[in-house]
């Protein structure tokens, strides 16, 4: 569980950073999608895309403290719920200070897993949950809680296990070795 929660992580943390690196080959049927200013290109992974997004520096920052690069660097496939630097900013003031603390890994480890599922799992695929489920469907996160997905609006939308609430503003950026969602909050386990 432990190897999982750090690999899927990884994962995350590589879909959030949204890295983008110069010109190469795209996947054949895909295509490359803005974050944060830089493209992010289909044939990379999530760590190498996630590096190149300005919206998503703390999001690397928090990835790299936790050790989970080379988790999110490996085959996968994961589902990210990158949140945005923005996100961040909304959590109490010092939050993210103290989690980068070394003493506090466990945690950041735990909030980080908790926005990567294991799988590919497009926009498409989580509509398609939430109506065979009656309007919710619940995800398993790496961290081991449920994440809840719903419609509001027309727009995606995740509810961790606190009521908090992330909308997804980019869904769909397609990584060599999962998807990322970039969303608006924090989502708390």
């Amino acid at each position: 569980m432990r190897m999982f929660k750090t690999a899927l992580l990884g994962a995350m943390a590589a879909v959030s950073l949204g890295v983008a690196g110069t010109a190469s080959a795209q996947m054949s049927g895909d295509h490359t999608v803005m974050v944060g200013g830089a493209a992010m290109y289909p044939s990379k992974n999530i760590i190498e895309n996630a590096v190149n997004s300005k919206d998503h520096t703390t999001l690397v920052t928090a990835v790299k403290a936790a050790g989970l690069v080379d988790t999110l660097s490996g085959p996968g496939p994961f589902t990210v719920f990158a949140p945005t630097n923005e996100a961040f900013a909304k959590l109490p003031a010092g939050t993210v200070d103290s989690l980068l603390k070394p003493e506090n890994k466990p945690a950041l480890v735990n909030i980080l897993t908790y926005h990567v599922v294991a799988g590919r799992m497009t926009a498409s695929d989580i509509r398609s949950a939430i109506h065979a489920g009656g309007g919710r469907a619940t995800l398993t996160t790496v961290e081991g809680e449920p994440l809840t997905a719903t419609m509001k609006n027309g727009r995606l939308v995740l509810i961790d296990v606190k009521g908090g609430m992330a909308w997804v503003t980019i869904p769909n950026v397609m990584q060599s070795n999962g998807v990322i969602h970039v969303v608006n909050a924090v989502l708390m386990p």
